[in-house]
């Protein structure tokens, strides 16, 4: 665990504060889950569950290992996005993504 890993946690929970209003204890929770997830991610596949934008809820199994990964070609020049959570879904071999603040732990 390292200041910065710390440093992000936080901004994720008071931006979730910011966007939904919920709870310290409820922002706390919820960007440790990311955390948490996001360090599993990158030893292996993982399952997990979001709610989608429509409500449901969606089961994945994702990754951020480069061994699981399929080849990236070209270059990504895209702005990032700090609520987002980006995702290899090993089930349908391609790029998905989540919003952070809708992970279900």
């Amino acid at each position: 665990m390292k200041t910065q890993d710390l440093s992000a946690i936080m901004k994720d929970a008071h931006r979730f504060i910011k966007i939904a209003g919920i709870s310290l204890s409820e922002a706390l929770k919820t960007a440790w889950a990311n955390f948490k997830l996001r360090m599993k991610m990158y030893v292996g596949i993982v399952k997990f569950w979001f709610k989608k934008v429509d409500g449901t809820t969606r089961e994945a199994y994702g990754t951020l290992n480069e061994k699981l990964v399929a080849a990236i070609s070209g270059t990504d020049n895209r702005k990032k996005c700090d609520t987002v959570q980006v995702f290899f879904d090993t089930e349908k071999q391609e790029w998905r993504s989540f919003k952070k603040m809708n992970l279900v732990y």
